[in-house]
C-alpha cells in the first residue's frame, strides 16, 4: 500500500482566518470563545461561543457566489484556499483526473435552513430563494470544492456529528493509501451559530455558560464553535517527486461502534477505536506521545476517553501528554476534528503540544497529563486524534513525523 502526506494545511476558526495564527494561539494558549453576536441572541440560555466575529464573506466571495455559498461552504473554500497554495499542486490535466476531496460536517447550510424558515413562518413569506436547496445540503462545499479545482475523482460528504471530520479523513488517507485517488482534499467545516443551532443544541443541556474546561473537575459543558479545516492527503511518492514540503505521514486509521447509547459515550468502543488506529499504523502504545483528545469538557466524554485511554495504553497512559484544544476554538461538531489535526501538526513539526486551557481542579477520573493551561515542548515522533460521536461512532487518526 501507499504512504500518504500531508502537503498543504488551512483553516479559518475563531482564534483565526489561517494556519500560522491558529498555531500561535495554540502556543500562547489563548481563547477563541466569547459573547455571542447574531439575531435573537438575546433569547438564547447559552450566549457564549468560539464564533468567528470579524468574518465579512463579501471580502472573499462575490455576490453571485454568496448567494450560492452557506457559511459553512465559505469556510471551507476559504481554508481548501490555504491548503492547495501551500502545497503547490496544480489540478490541471491528469492530476485532476485522479484527485478527489471528501469533507465532514453535521449541520451542513444550517444558517441557510435558519434563515429561510425565518422567512417563511415569522415573516410569512411564500416563497424562498430557488438556490436554497443546493445551498443548504450537506454535500454543498465539497461539490463547490470539486468544481474550484477540477477534482474528478470521489467527491462527497460524510456526515456522523462530530466525529464527521476524522471520519472524512480517514477515508481519505484510505483512498489514497489504496491507489484509489492520488490527491485528497479533505477535512471538514461546521457553522451551527446562529439562532435556531445553538438553540437545539440548548435542549441538551450540555452546554456551558461561561468556558469550556474540559478535564476539569468543575467543567460543567461544552462550548459550540465554528469554523474549517481542509488539507491536501498525497501519495508519498508524488510529494517527493515534486518537491513538495511534507508536513506529516498519515499512518493509521480506525473507526468503530458503541452500538449501546445514541447520547451517552462508551468506553470500549473508544478504546477499540484508539486500539485500531496504532494497529493500522503499525505503532506500539509506547510511540505515540501525544493525543489530541475528543476532550468536550462534558462529565460523561472527558471520563469516559480518559478510562478508554488508560485501557489502550496501559503503564504507558501515565507517560502520555493528552489535550483537549476545543479549550479554545471551542466544538466545531462536524468540523472539530479537522482542526484539532493543526495542533497534531504542530506536535510532530514544532515539538510544541497544545493546552487544555482552563483547567482548575484535578479530576480522580482524569488523572492523565492533560497539559494544563500553557504550551509545552516535547520531542514526539507519533500521535493521535480522537473523535468521539453521538451516536456512538468513533474515529482515531495517526500521525507520523517526516
Amino acid at each position: 500500500m501507499r504512504r500518504v502526506v500531508i502537503t498543504g494545511a488551512g483553516t479559518i476558526n475563531a482564534l483565526g482566518h489561517d494556519v500560522e495564527t491558529t498555531l500561535q494561539a495554540f502556543r500562547e494558549g489563548r481563547s477563541g470563545i466569547s459573547q455571542l453576536d447574531f439575531r435573537d441572541v438575546e433569547r438564547l440560555s447559552i450566549q457564549i461561543g468560539a464564533q468567528v466575529h470579524d468574518w465579512r464573506a463579501e471580502d472573499y466571495f462575490n455576490r453571485q457566489q454568496i448567494l450560492l455559498y452557506d457559511k459553512f461552504t465559505q469556510f471551507t473554500l476559504l481554508a481548501a484556499k490555504q491548503a492547495v497554495a501551500q502545497s503547490g499542486l496544480d489540478f490541471e490535466g491528469a492530476l485532476g483526473l485522479s484527485a478527489g476531496v471528501v469533507l465532514g460536517t453535521a449541520g451542513g447550510g444550517l444558517n441557510t435552513w435558519d434563515e429561510n424558515y425565518r422567512a417563511v413562518y415569522e415573516e410569512g413569506k411564500n416563497r424562498v430563494h430557488p438556490f436554497v436547496v443546493p445551498k443548504l445540503m450537506n454535500n454543498a462545499a465539497a461539490s463547490h470544492l470539486s468544481m474550484e479545482y477540477g477534482l474528478r475523482g470521489p467527491a462527497f460528504t460524510v456526515a456522523t456529528a462530530c466525529a464527521s471530520s476524522n471520519h472524512a479523513m480517514g477515508l481519505a488517507f484510505q483512498m489514497v493509501r489504496s491507489g484509489a485517488a492520488q490527491v485528497m482534499l479533505t477535512g471538514g467545516s461546521e457553522a451551527m451559530l446562529c439562532f435556531g443551532g445553538v438553540k437545539a443544541w440548548e435542549g441538551l443541556r450540555v452546554m456551558s455558560k461561561d468556558a469550556c474546561r474540559p478535564f476539569s473537575a468543575n467543567r460543567n459543558g461544552m462550548v459550540q464553535g465554528e469554523g474549517a479545516g481542509v488539507f491536501v492527503f498525497e501519495d508519498y511518492d508524488h510529494a517527493r517527486a515534486r518537491g513538495a514540503d511534507i508536513l506529516a505521514e498519515v499512518v493509521g486509521f480506525a473507526m468503530s461502534s458503541d452500538a449501546q447509547d445514541i447520547v451517552m459515550p462508551s468506553a470500549q468502543g473508544a478504546e477499540r477505536a484508539i486500539t485500531g488506529a496504532m494497529r493500522d499504523a503499525g505503532l506500539n502504545p509506547d510511540q505515540i506521545g501525544y493525543i489530541n483528545a475528543h476532550g468536550t469538557g462534558t462529565a460523561a466524554n472527558d471520563k469516559t476517553e480518559c478510562a478508554a485511554v488508560a485501557h489502550a495504553f496501559g503503564h504507558h497512559a501515565d507517560r502520555l501528554m493528552i489535550s483537549s484544544t476545543k479549550s479554545m476554538h471551542g466544538h466545531l461538531i462536524g468540523g472539530t476534528g479537522a482542526v484539532e489535526l493543526l495542533a497534531c501538526i504542530m506536535a510532530l513539526r514544532e515539538g510544541i503540544i497544545a493546552p487544555t486551557i482552563g483547567y482548575q481542579e484535578q479530576d480522580p477520573e482524569c488523572a492523565l497529563d492533560v497539559v494544563p493551561n500553557e504550551a509545552r515542548e516535547a520531542k514526539v515522533d507519533a500521535v493521535l486524534s480522537n473523535a468521539f460521536a453521538f451516536g456512538g461512532l468513533n474515529a482515531v487518526i495517526a500521525l507520523r513525523g517526516v
